[in-house]
């Protein structure tokens, strides 16, 4: 049996449960993917972003339903190395990349502050402009349950709000695009389980300067520290990470001070008394 066949065969077999099955439930319960729909799927080189071609190849095999799927991979400046690895693993994978190339990372180095959120919001706005020019309506990315978690801390913790990564959003600058996450409820170690399972290496970062002083950004850093405590917590309760996402979709607004909706804020006394 050739490799991609097996990789493909072990994410519905050996990986059922942990992978497949939470993709086909977020695919089903946050309505990610419809009939028709024409998706461009953002592969960066990593192993969330690969997993995630892989099941959307999946889907399209064994769904129930038709749409379109473009894997593309954006080239912000990969050195030779890392853009040869992101080609290799497509062909190992049997995933037909098509690589489009911006200069992201040449402007990106020279900044002293937040290079890394810079990089991000760059990196979407020409991932969106390319979405538009193949007739996309939806853009797909590789975020996974841990994402989703730690996005919600960082929020409470730094931002002083509670809010999190959401399942699916519309572009505010690009009418008709949809920004779709697959991989919503799939936990990261079970990704990097299946990754072992099948000896892959995937691009852990695809920054070419990974490893200089501008790369130690502030927003990373605090990720990092986020990621650790819930590992720590887990220690204790091995449900606290299931736990605080569960919490995001379980809010009791008769137990909080205030809300906000489309910028409003509304206190809790405003209907105290009434």
């Amino acid at each position: 049996m050739e490799k991609y066949k097996e990789i493909e065969r072990s994410i519905i077999k050996k990986f059922r449960k942990e992978i497949w099955a939470n993709f086909i439930s977020a695919i089903q319960e946050y309505e990610l993917i419809k009939e028709n729909d024409k998706i461009m799927v953002c592969i960066s080189g990593g192993k969330d972003s690969f997993l995630l071609a892989k099941c959307i190849q999946e889907l399209q095999r064994h769904g129930k339903f038709p749409f379109e799927a473009h894997f593309v991979c954006m080239d912000p400046g990969y050195n030779k190395e890392n853009r040869k690895l992101i080609e290799d693993n497509a062909k190992l994978l049997n995933i037909p990349i098509e690589i489009f190339e911006s200069d992201i990372f040449d402007i990106v180095v020279k900044q002293d502050k937040s290079p890394c959120y810079l990089c991000a919001r760059m990196r979407r706005g020409c991932l969106y402009n390319h979405a538009k020019e193949l007739g996309c309506n939806k853009i797909a990315l590789g975020h996974h349950l841990d994402d989703v978690i730690e996005t919600t801390l960082l929020s409470m913790f730094y931002g002083a709000e509670i809010k999190t990564m959401m399942p699916k959003l519309h572009s505010e600058n690009f009418e008709g695009l949809e920004l779709i996450r697959p991989l919503y409820k799939i936990r990261e170690k079970d990704i990097i389980s299946w990754k072992k399972y099948n000896d892959l290496t995937f691009l852990n970062c695809a920054c070419k300067f990974t490893d200089e002083a501008h790369n130690k950004d502030e927003d990373k850093s605090k990720r990092l520290k986020v990621k650790k405590l819930v590992e720590e917590l887990k220690k204790d309760n091995d449900r606290i990470d299931y736990n605080i996402f569960k919490s995001i979709d379980n809010v009791n607004l008769d137990c909080v001070l205030g809300t906000k909706e489309n910028g409003v804020y509304k206190s809790f006394l405003d209907k105290y008394d009434k």
